[in-house]
């Protein structure tokens, strides 16, 4: 075979060098190029979302105490977290992807979470919060800060310049990345914030920064199951990694991440808001963890039912998977995405 060929069966996730990981085509991993696809059809900035109907809201009366500090702690999450997953994307995964496909799809995300990023900053110039509060909130909320500390001792290891793929621990640290930033970060913690703020655009209040968490949500859905065909390909291509030991440290670091998004939620909704209540959203996690650990192979370790089935409406886990067959078909400056 000449040496300027390339069959896609030679491609590997990992560890691949025989062929130019630069080389797109042909494509192996159809699904990997399939997730570009829709995030570029996803495509959308916060400015294009109107804010004038929030503004007027938050400078009223309207909004107790315990409202507005609801709001003001996920978007001091959410502000962090998205750039500690930028920074794990470009400084540690990208370089250990061998697959020219994926490594497409890294860079179309990345590019995602700038503008998430972009999109809290946003939202503090629109409603005039103390930006330094929000964009600090890592370091001065406990709460905060343990979910954003165990993200990066999940990264540490990879960033070292000694860190390689090539051998069994490698490997596996790299799978555990995988799943405690896909799993656990996006997979669970993003999606426990979404339902809190989803509950004000069901109440009909706080409509933009509803719509702007939406547009999020449905980045974040396709990161989800990028991420997760991500880690079952790579445990399908060294299975020999998936060892019993290696699961029940997956299934601690899962349960991990439940308790501390638990203590968030504790702390930033003590008591009920318009229905909207801790103990619930605490199961509804749970609920959450199960499914992540089912797609990637794992055995359901809650055993809990969807309490929150008004959030059918926008992030139906059990369609989730079927979540972007639809696709956009229309893109709209006024930030108005139509879904067939």
């Amino acid at each position: 075979m000449s040496s300027e060929r390339l069959l896609a069966d030679e491609k590997r996730l990992l560890n691949c060098t025989a062929v130019d990981v630069n080389q797109l085509m042909p494509i192996k991993y159809q699904w990997a190029w399939e997730h570009y696809l829709n995030g570029c059809a996803n495509h959308w900035i916060p400015n294009e979302v109107a804010m004038q109907a929030d503004i007027s809201l938050w400078k009223s009366d309207k909004l107790t105490s315990e409202e507005k500090k609801l709001i003001i702690r996920s978007c001091g999450f959410f502000s962090t977290a998205e750039s500690l997953v930028a920074t794990n994307l470009v400084l540690a995964l990208y370089k250990s992807i061998t697959n020219a496909e994926c490594r497409q799809y890294l860079l179309r995300q990345a590019f995602e979470e700038a503008i998430h990023t972009h999109t809290f900053l946003y939202v503090c110039e629109s409603l005039n919060l103390d930006s330094r509060e929000i964009f600090n909130m890592y370091r001065e909320i406990p709460s905060v800060k343990d979910k954003d500390t165990f993200q990066i001792e999940n990264t540490r290891d990879m960033l070292q310049e000694d860190f390689s793929t090539e051998t069994f621990e490698g490997t596996q640290k790299f799978l555990e990345n995988l799943i405690a930033y896909y799993i656990v970060l996006e997979g669970i913690f993003f999606y426990g914030g979404f339902a809190m703020i989803l509950s004000f655009r069901r109440q009909n209040r706080m409509q933009g920064i509803g719509q702007l968490y939406e547009f999020i949500l449905r980045d974040e859905t396709i990161h989800l199951n990028f991420g997760i065909d991500l880690i079952n390909g790579i445990k399908e291509e060294n299975p020999k990694v998936w060892t019993p030991s290696f699961q029940n440290h997956i299934y601690d670091l899962i349960q991990e991440g439940v308790r501390l998004e638990s203590a968030f939620i504790y702390d930033s909704l003590p008591k009920p808001i318009f229905g909207l209540d801790p103990h619930q959203l605490e199961i509804y996690i749970q609920y959450l963890a199960d499914r992540r650990l089912q797609r990637i192979g794992l055995k359901s370790r809650y055993h809990v039912d969807n309490p929150l089935t008004w959030m059918s409406e926008t992030i139906d886990l059990l369609k989730e998977k079927n979540f972007f067959e639809t696709t956009v078909t229309e893109y709209r400056p006024s930030g108005e995405l139509l879904w067939d």
